[in-house]
């Protein structure tokens, strides 16, 4: 687990390695001129002392962090910002903690139903816990980009694309939206706590059937579509009819022969479905020639 490291103002210790160096500066030139055995050496030990001092003199911006170590053992870490002095000793590694984005790139995968499908997902994460991103992966970065994928890949084996392949499907990848989404970040959130991240958002940026297949499926929507719109036509003719067989009849314009009555409604289905403009027929004889 991680835990916090207080370090030092890194001002003083800057200070002093300023005041050593000029120490330096000056016993070298002072042993070219006398040649005094005490000045070089002097020159020499506040010279190291800087480069101590130096090397523990760290700077860490906002959103940034230091994983301290001293010879292989966690100490902690440093998430204060601004001019820190730690143990010169201690091996500071530099980690960002700001939000980053993960596009994965469209992954040819089959749904629930095992229709080939192309889908992929943008990601918005961070590194919650240094410790467990920097010792308990090997390269976290890596390990997201791939853990991503296969959460992107397990969700669309968990889901059929549309309503058209199961009807009885309570999310699909295509019309889930909100619930989609949810699912996947709490997959990628199961997946990355293993290595400290979280994953502040997670949206499917790109789905579309497989090329082979995106030919056929787009000609079995159309077909969908127009079988649904025919049945709303013909409800509505239906709708139509009746209320003029019924207005008729109130008005006792409308004869008692079956035969014209069923002439007439067949007239008017043929009016009210059809897909283009009706041409008119004069009929010159009787109803029946």
């Amino acid at each position: 687990m991680e835990k916090i490291f207080n370090p030092t103002n890194g001002y003083l210790a800057l200070l002093i390695s300023l005041v050593l160096t000029v120490i330096a500066v000056v016993c070298i030139s002072l042993f070219a001129a006398d040649k005094e055995p005490w000045m070089i050496v002097s020159a020499i030990i506040s010279f190291l002392s800087a480069c101590v001092l130096w090397s523990g003199i760290i700077v860490v911006s906002p959103n940034h962090a230091r994983v301290l170590t001293f010879f292989g053992k966690y100490v902690g870490t440093v998430r204060e910002n601004g001019l820190l002095f730690v143990n010169p000793l201690f091996t500071k590694e530099k980690i960002s903690l700001r939000s980053q984005n993960l596009e994965s790139q469209p992954l040819k995968v089959n749904d629930k139903m095992g229709n080939p499908i192309e889908i992929g997902a943008v990601c918005v994460w961070q590194v919650n816990d240094t410790f467990k991103a920097i010792f308990d992966v090997d390269d976290y970065l890596h390990f997201v980009k791939v853990q991503s994928e296969a959460a992107i890949r397990h969700l669309a084996t968990t889901c059929p694309y549309d309503h058209m392949e199961d009807e009885h499907a309570q999310i699909t990848l295509r019309d889930g939206g909100d619930k989609v989404n949810h699912l996947l970040e709490e997959e990628l959130n199961e997946r990355l706590s293993a290595a400290g991240i979280k994953v502040l958002e997670a949206r499917i940026s790109h789905l579309a059937y497989a090329p082979e297949i995106a030919g056929a499926m787009l000609q079995r929507q159309q077909a969908t579509a127009i079988v649904s719109a025919r049945t709303k036509i013909v409800e509505g003719a239906v709708g139509m009819v009746e209320l003029a067989l019924k207005e008729l009849e109130a008005k006792g314009i409308l004869l008692e022969d079956n035969d014209k009555k069923a002439s007439m409604v067949s007239n008017l289905m043929v009016v009210l479905c059809s897909d283009r403009s009706v041409q008119p027929v004069v009929n010159t004889g009787t109803l029946y020639s």
